[in-house]
């Protein structure tokens, strides 16, 4: 694995965050507090290194990067608690990071919550293909086909929410660029903390909006710190991650999610025995074939259904963070700069 690469200039246009105030040292207990959160950062990054590559881009792995992900806004949340630094005492631009980056997150959730639920609907079609296979009927078996070539469209059809992630994850990219931080040693603390949360939660998303979109040009390579303890895992991960993206687009195949493309694979071997008939000596290979694909089916909307779960977790973990800082600017009366003047529910109803 290659190291990780020195970050560019822009990610540190508002002062750089591995630095403490004054060039001083934090203070043992806030020391304490950032160590434990980037070592519980890197076991969480630890777990997304696939142990083979024929686990990347199936839907547990997918699951289990978007759990990791909202454990670590959870440890972020705890953070928070842990530095005694009330939202009243917060700088304007950290508040301003916070409310940007979470509407973000929010519509990206969105638009996975979207291409979910729309690949599920696809089970329905295949329901409908396995329903009438039990029926020996020729006409029925003509109607399989029709619902078979219905589905293969709908699995290949675009979802323009998720065609519209890149400007989102572009403005999650450009949040990296972390605010400056005076006189603050838990300002310093937390900021490089968020900055850990910020760059895993942005390239999860990135994969996720490459794996929804069938393309690459959503995939992101994100450079880090090397000297951040948490940066060589996450560079493994991020270097084993897309290079099976890309091989897997190279060579043409239309979705990198293992469970899709195995239903995929399984249709097109029935296909033929649909659309051209079969004579006594194929009847058992037709049978195998309408088993692996009710097998291969079942596999692939459980896989839906719990990585749905999963993303709903996420959006609630950043739906809540968001609305309980607002509430306790309402209730501090300190809104930024940003804030001030606007409508505080319609930042929630954001």
């Amino acid at each position: 694995m290659s190291r990780p690469q020195e970050p560019h200039r822009p990610f540190f246009h508002f002062g750089n965050p591995f630095r403490t105030p004054g060039g001083s040292q934090l203070p043992p207990r806030l020391l304490s507090l950032l160590n434990a959160f980037e070592a519980t950062l890197s076991e969480r990054l630890q777990r997304l290194v696939p142990k083979d590559k024929n686990d990347i881009l199936s839907l547990s792995w997918m699951r289990l990067a978007m759990e990791s992900v909202t454990e670590i806004h959870c440890d972020i949340k705890n953070l928070i608690t842990e530095l005694e630094l009330p939202v009243t005492d917060w700088d304007e631009k950290w508040i301003d990071v916070y409310l940007d980056i979470s509407v973000k997150l929010l519509d990206i959730s969105i638009a996975f919550t979207s291409e979910l639920t729309r690949l599920n609907q696809g089970h329905l079609l295949l329901q409908c293909v396995l329903h009438k296979l039990e029926s020996d009927s020729p006409d029925q078996f003509l109607r399989a086909c029709s619902s078979l070539d219905s589905w293969r469209q709908h699995i290949r059809s675009k979802n323009p929410r998720v065609e519209g992630c890149r400007p989102i994850l572009d403005k999650l990219v450009e949040s990296l660029n972390l605010p400056k931080v005076k006189n603050s040693a838990k300002g310093k603390v937390l900021m490089r903390a968020m900055y850990g949360a910020k760059v895993a939660t942005t390239y999860i998303c990135s994969v996720f909006a490459a794996a929804f979109s069938g393309s690459t040009k959503n995939l992101l390579d994100l450079p880090v710190p090397a000297t951040l303890p948490w940066a060589q895992v996450f560079s493994d991960v991020q270097t084993t991650v897309n290079t099976e993206i890309r091989n897997i687009f190279s060579c043409g195949e239309f979705t990198v999610l293992i469970e899709l493309h195995a239903v995929d694979a399984c249709s097109k071997k029935l296909y033929p025995f649909l659309q051209d008939g079969f004579g006594p000596a194929e009847g058992e290979s037709f049978k195998n074939s309408v088993s692996d694909l009710r097998n291969t089916a079942e596999k692939l909307s459980q896989g839906l259904d719990n990585l749905s779960k999963v993303v709903d977790g996420f959006f609630k973990i950043v739906l809540t963070g968001r609305d309980a800082l607002l509430c306790n600017l309402r209730a501090g009366c300190a809104f930024p700069k940003s804030v001030t003047g606007r409508n505080l529910d319609d930042q929630v109803a954001r």
